[in-house]
């Protein structure tokens, strides 16, 4: 299945039977501490590390387990859980351990609110403050954001010049033909996504210049002209692979979706170091790495873990 943005997923809460995680393999790199994991404070620890199951997912579980096993802990990989909810309940319930988790996911799909918090360090705050209850704590957050843009290709760019959503919206003001879109269908009605952005940014873009694709097909579409814009994910590899330009949203209209690492409370009590583990890690991760990664994913057919692995080795975060 290809990477879905943390904003669709509140479409596929799928628990796995019984909702615990029956299936799972001993994670066996042969890693030792770098930077990370000096003394190895997990020593004699015994973690299990879920994720969901697209790509960026996959990767950012398999960054966890390996620093987890440089600090010298045993590490279960139970990665891949299909649909939005099943890893967290696995979190939740003891099922696993911890796993990578998206702020905006958590604020709007789990805990229920429809407004999200446009600064993302409170949006964070919010988030953290809640889980408590629920037997969740929410680490720091990384800097890797994946959440809604719209995006063009080099030669639009060079012929609109439009850098941010506020100048898409006066672009269609001034010129209605120029601003052709490519969206899946749910952005093209939810009302966080073309809707809501209409609205915030003050555009009204026609319908006959709106056209409804698949996911994959929308990024072909931008990259060869087909639509001037198309709807993105900010930490596709796709967009560096095609060299696309992403229109900034300079009025925080679309919520923050910062990859954070959320451990079972009890877990982290046990071991606190896990923190301190996971903090360099995380400090490193924004959209540019998450970016690069996916691409050798999605874009170059490598492996999730093997991705991870070279990448945690190439940081020096663990040898």
């Amino acid at each position: 299945m290809r990477r879905r943005a943390p904003l669709l997923l509140a479409a596929l809460l799928v628990v796995p039977s019984g909702c615990g995680l029956t299936s799972g393999s001993p994670m066996v790199d042969d890693v030792r501490p770098g930077s990370i994991g000096a003394g190895e404070p997990l020593k004699g620890a015994h973690l299990t590390v879920t994720s969901k199951e697209f790509t960026e997912q996959l990767i950012l579980g398999a960054i966890m387990g390996i620093a987890f096993q440089a600090a010298g802990a045993d590490v279960l990989d139970r990665t891949g859980i299909q649909g939005s909810i099943g890893s967290r309940e696995a979190v939740k319930n003891g099922d696993a351990d911890a796993q990578y988790e998206y702020t905006g996911t958590g604020w709007i799909t789990y805990l229920g609110n429809s407004r999200p918090i446009p600064d993302p360090r409170k949006q964070w705050q919010a988030v953290r403050d809640a889980d408590l209850r629920n037997g969740l704590t929410w680490l720091e957050p990384s800097k890797l954001d994946n959440t809604y843009a719209l995006a063009m290709n080099q030669a639009n760019f060079k012929k609109y010049g439009t850098r941010t959503l506020s100048e898409v919206a006066a672009l269609s003001e001034r010129d209605p033909g120029a601003v052709t879109l490519c969206v899946e269908s749910e952005f093209a009605n939810r009302a966080d996504g073309l809707p809501g952005m209409e609205k915030a940014y003050g555009m009204s873009v026609p319908a006959k210049n709106v056209t409804q694709m698949d996911t994959g097909i929308i990024y072909t579409q931008v990259e060869k002209g087909a639509c001037a814009y198309g709807e993105v994910f900010t930490t596709d590899g796709r967009i560096k692979s095609m060299n696309l330009v992403v229109m900034a949203d300079d009025k925080k209209f679309f919520p923050n979706y910062n990859a954070t690492p959320v451990v079972n409370s009890r877990v982290l009590k046990e071991w606190p170091a896990i923190a301190k583990v996971i903090e360099p890690v995380n400090a490193r991760l924004d959209n540019s790495v998450a970016q690069t990664l996916n691409a050798r994913v999605d874009v170059d057919g490598q492996d999730p873990h093997q991705v991870a692995l070279d990448w945690m080795k190439a940081e020096g975060f663990v040898k």
